[in-house]
C-alpha cells in the first residue's frame, strides 16, 4: 500500500503532532505516513494580529489547497486554529484524545501576582480580554510565533509575562514552563487541546482510515463548541471561550463572551443529550440576550 502523505505546517508543535497522526495510523492499520510540510501564510507573516491579514484561514488555506489538489491525503490542524465555516469539499475525519485544555501563564505564578501595570504578550483577543477583566491595569502586547519565539521574547524583556496552550507545551515536553490556570479563572478557547485530521470528502478510502484513530468524546466535545462559535457568528476579533464536556450521557457547554478590555462579560452554561444538535444554538441565544452592549457588538456578524 502507498504511503499516505500527512500535510501539517511546519513548526515544531505542528510537526509532533503530524507524528501523533502517522503514529496513531502506522498502530491502527500498519501503514507509513510521509510528513509533508506545507508553509502557510500565517507562519510568514509574524509581525500583525491574525485579525487583521485574514484570520484563521492563514493557517489552512495552503493546507486545503494541497489538500484539494491531491498533493496530501489528510492534513492535520490544531483544531483551535480552524475556520468555522469549512469547504464543502473538505471533511474533519478524526480528532485525537483531547489534551489539557488549560492556559498557562509564563512570568508569573497567578494573575495576581503580576506586578502593577504589567505588560502580556499575547496575540489572543479571548486572552487579553481575560487577563484585563481579572486584571484591568495590566496591558497587552502582540506575541505571535511559535512557543520558542514566544518564549524569546519574553526572556528579551518585550513583556513581563505570557499565556500558552497546556496541551502545545505537554506535547513539546515543556511540562515545566508556566503556572497552570485553572478554567475558573481562564475558560479554554474553542477547541484547544484538540487536534484534528481533515481529508477530501469524497476520499472514502482515507475517510475509513481515519475514522479508525478518531476519539468520539473529543470529537462530539470539539464539534460543540465549534457550533456555538458558528452560532454566535464569531471571528477573530471576538474574544469568547467555551469548554464542551462529557460525563456520562451528559454533554455539558459552558462560555463565555467578553467585550475587547474585558470591562464587561456574560457567562452562560447548558446541559443536554451529546447528540442534540441544538445546544450550541441555545446556548449562544442565552448568551447574546443578556450580552451587554459592549460585548454584544463583537457578535452575531
Amino acid at each position: 500500500m502507498t504511503a499516505l502523505r500527512i500535510g501539517t505546517r511546519g513548526s515544531p508543535l505542528a510537526l509532533t503532532q503530524a507524528h501523533m497522526v502517522r503514529d496513531a495510523l502506522k498502530a491502527a492499520h500498519g501503514i507509513d505516513g510521509e510528513i509533508v510540510i506545507v508553509r502557510t501564510t500565517g507562519d510568514k507573516v509574524q509581525d500583525r494580529p491574525l485579525a487583521e491579514i485574514g484570520g484563521k484561514a492563514l493557517w489552512t488555506k495552503e493546507l486545503d489547497r494541497a489538500l484539494l489538489e491531491g498533493e496530501i491525503d489528510c492534513a492535520v490542524h490544531s483544531m483551535k486554529d480552524v475556520e468555522t465555516v469549512r469547504p464543502e469539499a473538505i471533511a474533519i475525519a478524526a480528532m485525537l484524545p483531547r489534551a489539557d485544555v488549560r492556559d498557562r501563564l509564563v512570568g508569573a505564578e497567578t494573575l495576581a501576582a503580576l506586578k502593577p501595570g504589567a505588560v502580556i504578550g499575547t496575540a489572543s483577543p479571548r486572552r487579553a480580554a481575560q487577563v484585563k477583566r481579572h486584571r484591568p491595569d495590566v496591558t497587552t502586547v502582540l506575541f505571535r510565533g511559535n512557543v520558542d519565539t514566544r518564549l524569546a521574547k519574553l526572556a528579551a524583556g518585550e513583556a513581563d509575562a505570557t499565556l500558552l496552550a497546556s496541551a502545545g507545551l505537554e506535547r513539546l515536553g515543556r511540562f515545566d514552563v508556566g503556572h497552570i490556570l485553572p478554567t475558573n479563572v481562564m475558560l479554554p478557547a474553542p477547541a484547544q487541546g484538540a487536534v484534528g485530521i481533515e481529508a477530501r470528502a469524497d476520499d472514502s478510502r482515507m475517510l475509513g482510515l481515519l475514522a479508525a484513530i478518531d476519539h468520539p468524546k473529543t470529537r462530539a466535545c470539539v464539534l460543540a463548541e465549534r457550533a456555538l462559535l458558528a452560532a454566535l457568528m464569531a471571528d477573530c476579533h471576538s474574544p469568547v471561550a467555551a469548554l464542551a464536556t462529557i460525563e456520562g450521557a451528559i454533554l455539558t457547554i459552558e462560555a463565555e463572551l467578553y467585550a475587547a478590555d474585558g470591562s464587561a462579560h456574560v457567562h452562560g452554561m447548558i446541559e443536554g443529550a451529546p447528540e442534540d444538535a441544538m445546544l450550541p444554538a441555545t446556548l449562544a441565544r442565552d448568551l447574546l440576550d443578556r450580552a451587554p452592549e459592549a460585548v454584544r457588538a463583537l457578535f452575531a456578524g
